[in-house]
């Protein structure tokens, strides 16, 4: 093909093409390398699957999307000037289509076509501008599936099959020459309609209410509902064609008429321009970042809470996968917050993998290794370890409390809630954040309206569309907005400096900015005479973790108070510490004094605590004071436990021991438990951890896109492929002879293959053969042989370009290259 030929299909188009060209196209499209094709002819063909079209087609913006939907409805092949047209109008209308906005068309069309010539759905010179064939089925009117541009079938397509004497009818109803010919009938009429002077005149004849009917229909949809007998307005319009029967019932509006009366346009509002984000709000910057850091503390203590409350082990795993509604429900109000939020604290931990199932017959939910390893980090390295894993995770936790395709429930942690499209809308919605100043808010309506723009509904483009797939895009989005703020990536709905950092840099530069406005840990408390304990702000671990156990936690905010009781006094003493003990670790890390009714408090717990002692007989009790043996014997409300006495000091129950410690706590003792040799067991808050997990894999929204390296190869390798598969080769198919069709394997006995290719060899000639690998897959190839010997040839193969090695019993045949391009 010549370089001034025009291409006659798409794949001579590709063959024309560069290699950064093609490689552009793998890009765009890397659907088409799995697997890497074989040659051109064979990526024109999937190129053109319905398939690889669909997925094409969702990724185009709105006016790339508009501008194949006008090729859609053009001629084929159609001239650039008919495609800019369609876009623009004729400029005969009543000035509808502003100057302005032709010019926005006029300057945006080329980029849009070079996009749309790039994915290759569009292909030809400007003269002989091409559709796909399938984006054309998908994008065309038909009854079932209607144009998204709103126009109907053409003249021609709607009066196939019609008689001719009913054309004969509409010709001579229009006042046009009559003929017998179906062909010039459909013309002439169709010549009418493109006619701005003869239509108008036809319409200036028409009664009001025939342009009220064509009024409702002419931006679609095209078709509408008929009675057999129709009113004279409706009666008018079919008389003279411009209402074409397509069944009994329902007749449409031709294109050519309805183009017309748009005045050429093949959309109501063309959209060259994306819509521009407005701001909300604009606000100090620092403030911003301030506001998002102490965000993201938040979001580091709920984590760490959660991961302390399942930490011996959280809730049991449905028999369909996640969190029942309960749990979750028990979890938020652990957390202090709502169940939605809840559930978004859980996906996001594990995301993260630092929570996973356990594994066990009856399994649970229980932190993993990895969170022993992240509570270890700094906390600007913990906060980028949840932003990326959020940023790159495709569970949805805004789904929950929703339902499947099938009605189901969608839990929390569940199987149901990854939606592939996640990652790419987060990372869109932060990046029209970080296109606005430092500080602004941007309006949300007008992100959305932005979303759309970018990625058109699914719903607009192909009849493939779910209903969930038509809004799924600006539900996520709002998530975005929302779990932005919770993680602390946006502060006062503006994007804070360390999450502009976290996208732009990577998490190193992010913690770098975030660790300034992270509160240092404290290491003291202040105590105070009511029996409570403040901390100022956050504590150090160590000291946070004691602290939990000694005290409960009574409130939270910028100050976390503790409250003492005798409760989580003897919890402290059954961990194993000491009455001294706790003296000495109050008094080291309060920066007041230690009060003296808290000195009593743990004096008056360590007296008494242990003073029972429990172990299994089934259970009993022992205790050297007799006296308080009577009194537990005396009570009423020690009749459930079925205790007597065996000796002085020792009464028996028929309750286990666990429940007969709580029992006689709630009596208002202090028992302690002991083992079988007498000592005190010393109960500390369990630690369960799953085994080793890795986090949960991103589901995927279509292949992943290539690398320079693979689309470098890739191109190389479909170019060595083009080249053996339209190489001139020599053609002995007419020889009389021979047996082998035109264009099919060479074949060849095994001694004249070794002739050949040892022929080759020696000559450091290139030939052509037929293949058959392991898996008995039959391919072509061009080789130049470096060597033959014990059975293998060695080559350097044009189809892979690279040396390989090929079994001798494996070639089906081998020919010799045409000279001088002669076969």
């Amino acid at each position: 093909m010549g370089t001034t030929t025009p291409p006659r299909t798409l794949a001579e188009a590709l063959r024309a093409r560069g290699d950064e060209s093609l490689a552009g196209l793998l890009r765009a499209r890397p659907d088409l390398l799995n697997p890497v094709p074989n040659d051109i002819t064979q990526l024109a063909t999937r190129a053109g699957t319905r398939a690889s079209v669909v997925r094409a087609l969702e990724h185009l913006d709105r006016f790339a999307l508009q501008t194949a939907e006008a090729l859609a409805v053009a001629p084929d092949p159609a001239p650039y000037g008919t495609l800019l047209s369609l876009l623009t109008g004729d400029g005969l209308d009543d000035g509808d289509q502003r100057d302005d906005a032709g010019a926005a068309i006029t300057t945006a069309l080329p980029g849009a076509l070079a996009t749309l010539r790039e994915q290759a759905l569009v292909w030809g010179e400007d003269d002989r501008l091409r559709l796909v064939r399938t984006a054309r089925e998908l994008l065309v009117p038909s009854p079932q599936h209607p144009s998204p541009t709103g126009l109907g079938p053409t003249v021609a397509e709607a009066t196939a099959g019609m008689s001719p004497g009913r054309l004969q009818e509409i010709l001579t109803a229009t006042g046009l020459p009559a003929t017998h010919d179906p062909v010039s009938a459909v013309a002439a009429l169709a010549a009418l309609f493109t006619d701005r002077t003869r239509m108008a005149e036809l319409l200036d004849t028409a009664p009001a209410e025939a342009l009220s009917v064509l009024d409702r229909l002419v931006w679609g949809p095209p078709y509408g509902e008929v009675t057999p007998n129709p009113t004279p307005p409706v009666k008018w319009l079919r008389d003279r064609g411009l209402l074409l029967p397509v069944s009994t019932r329902t007749v449409v509006l031709p294109r050519e008429a309805a183009l017309h009366l748009r005045a050429g346009r093949a959309h109501r509002v063309p959209e060259p321009v994306p819509p521009a984000v407005a701001a909300a709000a604009t606000r100090d910057p620092q403030a911003v970042d301030r506001a998002a850091a102490g965000q993201a503390f938040t979001a580091l203590s709920t984590v760490e809470e959660l991961l302390k409350l399942w930490n011996g082990g959280g809730p049991a795993i449905l028999r369909a996968g996640g969190l029942s509604v309960r749990e979750l429900k028990r979890t938020a109000n652990a957390l202090d917050v709502t169940e939605p939020i809840a559930a978004f604290w859980v996906e996001l931990a594990y995301g993260a993998g630092l929570l996973a199932s356990d594994g066990e017959p009856e399994e649970r939910y229980a932190p993993t290794p990895a969170s022993d390893e992240w509570l270890d980090l700094s906390a600007e390295d913990r906060w980028t370890h949840l932003a990326a894993a959020w940023l790159a995770a495709t569970r949805t936790p805004g789904l929950v409390g929703g339902q499947d395709a099938k009605g189901r429930a969608l839990s929390a942690l569940g199987p149901e809630l990854d939606r592939s499209a996640a990652p790419d809308v987060r990372r869109r919605v932060l990046a029209l954040f970080a296109e606005l100043p430092p500080g602004t808010a941007p309006d949300a309506e007008t992100l959305l309206r932005r979303l759309r723009w970018e990625r058109p509904l699914r719903g607009a483009a192909t009849p493939e569309a779910s209903t969930e797939g038509t809004d799924l895009r600006s539900r996520l989005a709002l998530w975005t907005l929302n779990e932005a703020e919770l993680l602390g990536i946006t502060g006062r709905g503006a994007l804070s400096a360390q999450a502009r950092a976290l996208l732009d840099e990577g998490p190193d530069a992010a913690a770098a900015l975030l660790a300034p406005l992270v509160p240092e840990p404290l290491d003291h408390v202040l105590l105070q005479a009511d029996l409570t304990a403040v901390a100022p702000g956050p504590l150090e671990r160590p000291l946070a973790e004691t602290l939990s156990v000694l005290a409960d936690v009574e409130s939270k905010g910028g100050a976390t108070v503790y409250r003492f009781t005798p409760g989580s006094v003897r919890r402290a003493l059954d961990a194993g510490q000491a009455a001294a003990d706790l003296h000495a670790f109050l008094a080291a890390h309060s920066r007041t004094p230690v009060p003296q009714p808290l000195s009593y408090l743990i004096d008056d717990v360590a007296r008494r605590h242990g003073h029972l002692r429990i172990g299994s007989a089934s259970a009993y009790v022992r205790c050297d004071d007799e006296a308080v043996l009577n009194e537990i014997l005396a009570d009423r409300r020690s009749t459930g436990l079925r205790l007597r006495r065996l000796a002085p000091t020792v009464l028996a129950s028929q309750a286990d021991p666990g429940s007969l410690l709580e029992a006689l706590r709630d009596m208002g003792y202090a028992p302690a438990a002991e083992s079988a040799e007498g000592d005190v067991l010393i109960t500390r808050a369990g630690a369960r951890r799953t085994p080793p997990r890795t986090p949960p894999v991103p589901v995927p929204e279509g292949p992943p896109v290539p690398d320079a390296t693979l689309l470098g190869a890739a191109v190389r390798a479909i170019r060595a492929g083009d080249t053996a598969a339209t190489v001139i080769r020599k053609d002995t198919s007419e020889d009389p002879s021979s047996t082998r069709p035109p264009g099919s394997l060479p074949r060849t006995t095994s001694a004249e293959t070794l002739a050949t290719v040892q022929a080759a060899a020696m000559t450091g000639s290139a030939v052509w053969i037929g293949y058959v690998n392991a898996d008995g897959a039959a391919s072509q190839r061009v080789i130049a042989p470096v060597r033959v010997e014990g059975g293998f040839v060695t080559a350097y193969d044009h189809t892979a370009d690279e040396v390989r090695t090929y079994p001798l019993h494996r070639i089906t045949g081998v020919a010799e290259l045409a000279e001088d391009g002669k076969g």
